[in-house]
């Protein structure tokens, strides 16, 4: 005799069905918290409601609260619930939490902090490299620079010669911790669509340009005009950028 219909005739779900059940809840629960629906120091609603609000299963709901919990955006309380934490608690690098951020952010706040943030990094790192880089390093940093002078009519390639240049700035600096933060200040804004498209139309030439100042400071063994020009360049892309946003002014 075959064996009974799971629950009441309704097929268990495949696995990889309860996988994006999964994602489109977690997404969702990261926005409640993200947008502050459910604020700073509140409690979600309890498990039972969040099965109810987004028809799935306990399963479903404890994996995803176990996920935002890793991602540092609660804190389970036993016999309490599950309580959202302060901002300096939230992963931010986390891909999620990040493209929340950026996505729910009116004001560009979170890009200007983090173009801020790798700027002073990725200047010290400049500095490291014209103080103490190895020709062999120095020589791979002009390389990609070199692409970036040949690639000029193809904006996707000049962009990758761009990045590459910057990582090898970065490795080159043996700063491995500045390099890990700055490399994924680097990486999460162009995953946003806040940033991406946003390239004016002499955007490779300046871009260029700047490259061109960084690396001849860095080959001239100048530190601090290393640093300066690796700031310079990161806050100007910056600015640049935010200015074609038509919502959106830099302060005067």
């Amino acid at each position: 005799m075959p064996s009974a219909p799971f629950a009441g005739n309704v097929p268990r779900p495949k696995r990889g069905q309860i996988d994006r059940i999964g994602v489109r809840v977690l997404e969702e629960l990261v926005e409640m918290i993200v947008t502050g629906s459910v604020a700073i120091g509140q409690f979600l609603p309890p498990e039972q409601a969040l099965c109810d609000e987004f028809g799935v299963s306990r399963t479903v709901v404890r994996e995803c609260i176990k996920r935002i919990q890793e991602k540092g955006l609660v804190v389970v309380a036993q016999g309490r619930g599950t309580q959202v934490r302060h901002f300096s608690d939230w992963n931010v690098l986390d891909p999620d939490v990040f493209d929340a951020l950026v996505r729910h952010d009116a004001s560009l706040g979170v890009l200007d902090e983090v173009s801020v943030v790798r700027a002073a990094l990725e200047g010290v790192m400049a500095s490291e490299v014209a103080t103490n880089g190895s020709a062999e390093a120095l020589l791979t940093i002009e390389e990609h620079l070199d692409d970036m002078r040949r690639l000029q009519d193809d904006s996707a390639a000049f962009l990758e010669a761009d990045k590459q240049f910057h990582f090898a700035t970065m490795a080159a600096s043996n700063n491995r911790i500045a390099g890990i933060i700055a490399r994924s200040f680097f990486v999460r804004p162009l995953q946003s669509a806040r940033w991406e498209g946003n390239i004016p139309v002499d955007g490779l030439t300046r871009t260029l340009d700047e490259h061109e100042r960084v690396f001849a400071a860095i080959h001239a063994r100048d530190a601090t005009a290393a640093r300066v020009a690796m700031e310079e360049h990161i806050l100007g892309s910056w600015r640049r950028r935010r200015l074609l946003d038509g919502n959106h002014h830099l302060s005067p």
